[in-house]
């Protein structure tokens, strides 16, 4: 396990209190287009004061309105650095030109496309956040954006039933993820400890000693490996 944080890394429990509030303000679209790896991420960031409240293109210029009277900070304009307001937008898969390369899965931060390795997916319209992030991942281009708010923009465009409904898809998947990472790495730990235990018959070296050596280096380096993942 790693080291608690010492008295000057913790963070006091306003700010902790403060990204919260702020955490709920946003839309949850998880899109990064605030330049932060998720909306959780960049409510952290407002309130440790790394991060401006004109970053969310997805919430407009509402959303900056509604991210200032919780900061404190002035409103002012998105960043057109992050992007510009517009409407809500859903993906469809044109499933003529989809391979089943399932890329666009593992980019879906609400789990909202469905389908398997060789077969051609599907886009669940309610889960999808318009996030935009399985477009640049098709490697055949048959992804496509449609406008799902006509006219209506940030949080015209987008209601907090449905921001409560992304956030709670993204949490499961984010937890989804983690668990098939970690079941993954336990499994390739099983093989690496079997073929270990049976390095004999693993191995082309016949002599005892140099067998035994390379064994202690592997079983050093295991140890290393199982201290960095445990920190």
């Amino acid at each position: 396990m790693g080291q608690p944080p010492s008295p000057e890394q913790a963070v006091p429990t306003h700010t902790i209190a403060l990204a919260q509030r702020l955490l709920d303000a946003l839309p949850q679209t998880q899109c990064t287009r605030c330049g932060y790896p998720d909306c959780a991420a960049y409510a952290d960031a407002i309130a440790e004061g790394q991060a401006d409240i004109n970053q969310c293109p997805p919430g407009g210029a509402e959303g900056v309105a509604r991210l200032a009277a919780i900061s404190g900070k002035l409103v002012s304009a998105l960043n057109p650095e992050n992007g510009v307001e517009g409407p809500r937008s859903v993906v469809f898969v044109d499933e003529a030109w989809c391979i089943g390369c399932t890329l666009c899965i593992d980019a879906c931060p609400t789990d909202a496309i469905f389908g398997t390795h060789k077969h051609m997916h599907t886009v669940i319209e309610a889960y999808c956040t318009g996030c935009e992030l399985c477009l640049p991942v098709c490697p055949v281009d048959c992804i496509h954006l449609e406008n799902a708010s006509d006219s209506a923009t940030g949080w015209a465009a987008w209601s907090p039933a449905q921001a409560d409904l992304a956030h709670t898809r993204y949490a499961a998947a984010t937890s989804r993820r983690a668990d098939t990472l970690a079941a993954h790495r336990n499994s390739k730990a099983a093989q690496a400890q079997d073929k270990l235990a049976n390095m004999g018959a693993h191995s082309r070296i016949t002599d005892p000693d140099e067998l035994a050596r390379k064994k202690a280096f592997i079983e050093t380096a295991m140890a290393r490996a199982r201290q960095r993942t445990s920190s």
